[in-house]
């Protein structure tokens, strides 16, 4: 889904060529019927299963952007000089990151690409979030987020985050309260990497977010399309990449590569 920093948050979905405002479908009956179809995202090719996120397995199997670098930057194949696609860690590694605060469960620690600020924290379903620091390169990005995750998780509860029950906090002092804690591994990182960049974020200011929900699961039930083909319900709101209907969730980022028909009425 695209999403969109509006107050609240404002989703569309490409299909095909065309886009649908899914803000405009809260509170209709949906339904999403799955065609028996999956399309590798990269080469387009038919494939049987989805690989992370959309993949056919050849594909899943070379490509840079899924490997396991990617969950886990600190071990960047590029910094290692082990890349797949050094051209497209040219592109999407050795570029500005962002270390983030975020609550989306309860507070967490988070990278992204500077330029997905706010995109990524939409996604994660935050209800606020904080830049904290901003480094050269995601190799950096992902040690920085090794030494706040000695003290903060770096994983969203999606059950509580589903539930709308996550309370504000102070996001300020939880910044400054986690920097004092990692301050001498960042000193250690800064002497380590002397040509490279590792800059605090100086703001005062966090960003909120809302979302489009009318009504609240009080218990999150997950709608799968591989077991149910077809899914519907009432659409009563929408959080992070999730859609909310009355009867279940569905995280339509796992399904991108899916052939589907939505029906609104």
């Amino acid at each position: 889904m695209v999403v969109s920093l509006e107050q609240p948050v404002s989703y569309s979905l490409t299909l095909g060529d065309a886009s649908l405002n899914l803000n405009e479908l809260i509170g209709t009956q949906i339904k999403i019927q799955y065609q028996g179809k999956i399309t590798c995202t990269n080469c387009g090719r038919k494939t049987n299963k989805s690989f992370a996120q959309g993949h056919c397995y050849p594909c899943f199997t070379k490509l840079a952007s899924c490997d396991t670098c990617i969950m886990s930057p600190e071990k960047c194949h590029y910094a290692a000089g082990t890349c797949r696609e050094p051209e497209w860690g040219d592109k999407h590694c050795m570029t500005p990151h962002i270390v983030y605060l975020a609550n989306s469960s309860g507070i967490k620690v988070g990278i992204t690409r500077e330029t997905q600020v706010p995109t990524r924290w939409i996604d994660q379903g935050a209800i606020e979030a904080i830049p904290v620091f901003r480094v050269s390169t995601r190799h950096l990005s992902g040690l920085v987020e090794v030494a706040f995750k000695k003290h903060v998780t770096d994983r969203t509860n999606w059950r509580a985050m589903l539930k709308g029950q996550v309370a504000e906090m102070d996001m300020l002092a939880e910044r400054d309260r986690l920097l004092a804690l990692v301050e001498e591994d960042i000193k250690q990182i800064k002497s380590e990497f002397p040509e490279e960049t590792v800059e605090l974020v100086e703001t005062q200011k966090k960003t909120p977010m809302e979302y489009p929900v009318d009504v609240w699961p009080e218990k999150v039930v997950s709608l799968n399309l591989d077991k149910t083909p077809e899914v519907s319900g009432q659409l009563v709101g929408i959080k992070g990449q999730y859609l909310i209907l009355d009867n279940g969730c569905i995280n339509i980022r796992k399904f991108g590569s899916y052939h589907v028909e939505i029906f609104s009425y």
